[in-house]
């Protein structure tokens, strides 16, 4: 049942508007986005209603994330079906900030945050910058919403830890919740850059997680050669059309794999046509 959903863009109004809540003694949960949603979004805000009173939800195509070359402007917007979906999933109100607001000093000149060892290596190799822009942000909406809680996807498991990591550095009081991926029945995670793959590509989409499901099951079986199986499940990505980035076993901190971790994280980025794909799968040990 759709709920009033307040459109704000300027902080001084989203800060006076919180602050009446605050006065009732209402808890705020935060959903940043980046638009163009879909129902994993929705799930995002669904469980920050389990944990506040009040969701806010952003919606910020963040310039300082992306990379030359990279589809800042390509980036879909689709505000006004993102405001009939959040209206739909409960959220209450919605922040929309323009470049200038979140930056008002110009990008050159904002202070930037830099999460050292979890922004390194993976997408952080592939994407140089890009956690120092995802820090800087999240940092900023932060202290814009000043949340008791905030939700992120598990799909982006490096993002999520860099988040963490700069919680628990910057002393902020904010819970980050991690909301399951959300995939397709055929096991696709839900993404917003899954709308660059042509139809042929989206059936040939699910394979990723096929592989990420078949390294799992190695894995719980006691098998823990993690370059061998890197190495294979590279190679099936080829093989099924796939342009591999990287595949990852790591522990759950995201340091290298140790062969007494009783879990891990596998984690897979790979092209398909325009499409950068990313997916990971949490891995309990056999205890028997």
């Amino acid at each position: 049942m759709s709920v009033p959903l307040k459109t704000i863009s300027q902080v001084s109004e989203l800060r006076q508007e919180l602050a009446a809540y605050r006065r009732e003694g209402k808890t705020i949960a935060l959903v940043p986005t980046m638009g163009n949603l879909h129902q994993g979004h929705l799930r995002l805000v669904e469980e920050a209603k389990r944990h506040a009173d009040l969701v806010v939800t952003t919606i910020f195509v963040n310039p300082l994330q992306f990379n030359a070359g990279e589809d800042f402007e390509s980036y879909p917007r689709t505000l006004e079906a993102d405001q009939t979906m959040l209206a739909s999933a409960g959220c209450n109100l919605l922040f929309t900030p323009s470049i200038n607001e979140v930056y008002p000093n110009g990008q050159d000149n904002q202070t930037r945050v830099v999460v050292p060892g979890v922004s390194e290596g993976l997408c952080g190799q592939k994407r140089p910058g890009h956690f120092d822009g995802v820090a800087t942000v999240v940092t900023k909406l932060f202290n814009f919403v000043q949340p008791d809680v905030a939700c992120f996807g598990q799909k982006d498991y490096q993002q999520v830890t860099v988040i963490r990591k700069l919680v628990d550095d910057l002393s902020f009081a904010i819970k980050i919740i991690e909301v399951p991926t959300h995939r397709t029945p055929e096991g696709l995670a839900l993404s917003s850059r899954n709308g660059y793959l042509t139809p042929e590509q989206l059936v040939k989409a699910p394979a990723l997680y096929t592989v990420l499901k078949n390294m799992a099951q190695t894995l719980t079986t006691g098998n823990t050669h993690f370059h061998e199986l890197t190495h294979t499940a590279r190679a099936r990505l080829a093989e099924q059309g796939f342009a591999p980035e990287y595949v990852e076993v790591r522990n759950l901190d995201l340091s290298p794999a140790s062969l007494d971790a009783k879990s891990w994280v596998i984690l897979i980025a790979a092209r398909l046509g325009k499409a950068r794909l990313i997916d990971n799968l949490i891995v309990q040990r056999d205890s028997n």
